[in-house]
This record gives C-alpha cells, sequence and structure tokens, in this order.
C-alpha cells in the first residue's frame, strides 16, 4: 500500500504541473505583446532642467533645436556630486551621446563621465566655441571650460554627431 500512495502523489503532481502549465501558456497567448516596439522611452527633461538652471552656481546646457530623431534617454542633477548635470540622448543612428556638467575637479570629472577618455592635442570650433577633443576606449568626448564649470559632450557616437550636440547646446541660468 505505501509503494500505491508514493506512485499516486508523484502522478498528482504532474498533473498539477501539467495543469499549471497549460494556464501559464494561456496566459501568455492571451496578453498582447509587441515585439517590434522600441524599448527606449524617450523622457521628458523640461521640469529637470528648470530644476537644474535654478540650483546650479553655473549656466546649465541643454540643446535647442535638435530634430525629433534625436530620443532623450536620461536625466539628473545632483547637487552633492559637483552639482553635476546629466542629459543623455540617442542620435538617429541610436548611438549614445551625453551633455555633462559639473563645477567639481575639471579632469576627475571629464574621466568619470567620458569613461576614462583621454586629452588629445585637437580642438575643434563649433559655434564659434573652442572644444577640446577626448578620446577613449569607449567614449570620445569634447570638452569645454568656461564660467566656473565643466561641459562635456561624450558618447558612443561619432564626432560629427558630438559636435551636433555641441552646436545646439544653449546655456543659461535661471
Amino acid at each position: 500500500m505505501a509503494g500505491m500512495r508514493g506512485k499516486q502523489t508523484v502522478r498528482d503532481m504532474v498533473l498539477s504541473m501539467a495543469a499549471i502549465g497549460v494556464v501559464v501558456a494561456g496566459v501568455y497567448t492571451l496578453v498582447p505583446h509587441d515585439d517590434s516596439a522600441d524599448p527606449v522611452k524617450p523622457v521628458d527633461y523640461r521640469v529637470e532642467l528648470i530644476t537644474a538652471r535654478r540650483a546650479a552656481p553655473y549656466p546649465v546646457a541643454a540643446p535647442v533645436g535638435l530634430p525629433e530623431t534625436w530620443k532623450a534617454t536620461s536625466v539628473t542633477y545632483d547637487r552633492q556630486d559637483g552639482n553635476s548635470w546629466h542629459l543623455g540622448f540617442l542620435d538617429p543612428e541610436r548611438e549614445y551621446v551625453a551633455v555633462e556638467q559639473s563645477n567639481g575637479p575639471a579632469e576627475k570629472f571629464v574621466h568619470k563621465v567620458s569613461q576614462q577618455a583621454t586629452k588629445t592635442s585637437r580642438t575643434v570650433r563649433v559655434g564659434g566655441e573652442t572644444w577640446q577633443r577626448w578620446e577613449g576606449p569607449k567614449y570620445d568626448a569634447l570638452v569645454r571650460e568656461e564660467k566656473g564649470a565643466t561641459t562635456v559632450i561624450t558618447g558612443t557616437a561619432p564626432q560629427k554627431r558630438l559636435a551636433e550636440m555641441a552646436a545646439a547646446l544653449k546655456a543659461e541660468k535661471s
């Protein structure tokens, strides 16, 4: 009798697992899901930009007039971390471009946000401003120091796209 009870327990467990599997499969097929949907969710950074411009001791930069093919994906302002401002984008080719600003120690900040890029001897003129070129194993960067803050345009995008972002920047203090 004990042998029969053990077989019954295993059989009941297998039947229960099968029933659960049928329910899970049914739920999966009934719940709509779109595999072609873009997993990147754009963010609206207007409120954070206004807040940062009020709080930061320097003019906070953000792009103006970029085409809609540029998607903002992340935004932060951290007063405790050198009043650091971050605004991340995907460019039209889905490469990453970020605007980073801080009034903390410049070289340390640039190394951090550019993923250890190093300063080159080259500069580029964008919108009448001179930007220092930095190159790295992961990100390249354009760097400008002025008005008590360091501005870095960095990311995986090519230099042309970094320069496009730099040209679109407008720095303001509220």
